[in-house]
């Protein structure tokens, strides 16, 4: 009897404004706070408020049948603090009704890791004390910046003490086995809830897609999908913003969410479940062993969103170089900016080459292309080496 555990991942990043050569020494104010609160209440109005709404109705429909995960950046917390108070009182909402759980990550959705295991680890605990704060809870799930996973960093994550950590279900690594089973991290204690895929971007990218020979997807096929798989269960893992922005209302997505729950539990074999219960339920049934860096970004489901060309991987070098000096300094203000730097999708921006969700990431973008994107993001970089000299 498989059960079903609804994942949503909640970020907005904090977008540079236009800096040039002539702002370097003269501004150190790096950030567009006109551009992302204009993002920021724009899939505030489309996702987040009224997808709040309809989850919280049907927590009060369906009760303890009816149960769902979150993870919540904290760079994302703060904006909605600062400009939409509103929002943060939805989420906590949601999660006081005890049928929601919690993940934690890094705070700023950051490439931490590959800067150093002492910098993740200082994020990471940044991101809980935020959501003790925000939320008064502590998460036992881990789920790294676009769910990127390796042995080491499962071990990392182990001797943080968390239960559980979210991997993509990497095809080339499980060959035969299926995704739809826990697994525990190689060299470490840790249980492994894999992504199923297919299932989640049947709703994620394909839902409203007319080309696709599956549209439309209703409901109660997509439940009946469900119950057809095998294994102890299916994690639905997606971004939040799938509702509401990425399939916008027209294409049907929240009626086709109004309808979930009532479709999978008419099925006899499916139930809905949070990834805590899960892991303390069912064994695992293997090892899963990644020993390079993964991620759920775009078809290759590795790093290359962030660090395939000269100029990511310069621009990145750059800021990781910086570590030591900035953290010396012990100045507040240099150290946050430095932080904030390291949002993964400042990385992102600069991208050349095509991946399969690029069209429903690309209005997030502010850029025209991604050589602006490195001109803009080198320039900020000269001027925080200036304010360390």
């Amino acid at each position: 009897m498989p059960v079903i555990c609804l994942y949503f991942h909640v970020h907005q990043p904090l977008r540079i404004s236009r800096y040039s050569l002539f702002d370097i020494g003269k501004n150190s104010n790096y950030f567009d706070d006109s551009a992302n609160k204009f993002y920021l209440e724009r899939v505030s109005r489309k996702c987040y408020l009224p997808t709040n709404k309809l989850l919280l109705n049907l927590i009060e429909k369906y009760g303890e049948e009816f149960k769902f995960c979150f993870s919540i950046t904290g760079v994302f917390l703060e904006q909605l603090e600062e400009h939409f108070p509103e929002v943060v009182e939805s989420f906590q909402k949601l999660v006081d009704t005890g049928n929601v759980e919690l993940f934690d990550e890094t705070y700023y959705h950051s490439l931490a890791y590959l800067i150093s295991k002492k910098e993740f680890i200082h994020q990471v605990k940044m991101h809980s004390k935020k959501f003790k704060e925000v939320f008064g809870v502590k998460p036992k799930i881990f789920r790294n910046t676009e769910a990127m996973y390796s042995n080491e960093i499962a071990k990392t994550v182990s001797e943080m003490h968390f239960k559980g950590i979210v991997a993509e279900g990497l095809s080339n690594v499980l060959g035969w086995r299926s995704p739809n089973f826990i697994y525990k991290a190689k060299d470490s204690k840790i249980k492994v809830l894999l992504r199923n895929f297919e299932l989640s971007d049947d709703i994620a990218f394909r839902f409203s897609s007319r080309e696709w020979k599956e549209w439309p997807l209703t409901a109660d096929k997509y439940a009946s999908w469900l119950s057809s798989a095998r294994g102890h269960c299916i994690n639905l893992f997606m971004d939040y913003e799938t509702f509401g922005e990425h399939q916008w209302e027209s294409t049907g997505i929240f009626n086709f969410l109004k309808h979930l729950p009532k479709e999978v539990l008419k099925q006899k074999n499916l139930e809905f479940a949070t990834a805590s219960e899960i892991i303390s339920v069912f064994p695992d049934v293997g090892e899963f062993d990644v020993p390079y860096t993964s991620s759920w970004a775009d078809v290759d489901r590795d790093l290359s969103a962030w660090l395939e060309n000269e100029m990511q991987q310069h621009a990145f070098n750059e800021i990781k170089f910086l570590e030591e000096k900035i953290l010396s300094s012990r100045n507040p203000k240099l150290i946050s900016d430095w932080r904030k730097l390291q949002i993964s999708d400042h990385f992102y921006y600069m991208c050349t080459k095509w991946f399969a969700d690029g069209d429903v990431h690309k209005y997030f973008n502010p850029y025209d292309s991604p050589y602006e994107s490195f001109l803009n993001y080198s320039n900020v970089l000269s001027d925080l080496k200036n304010r360390i000299r």
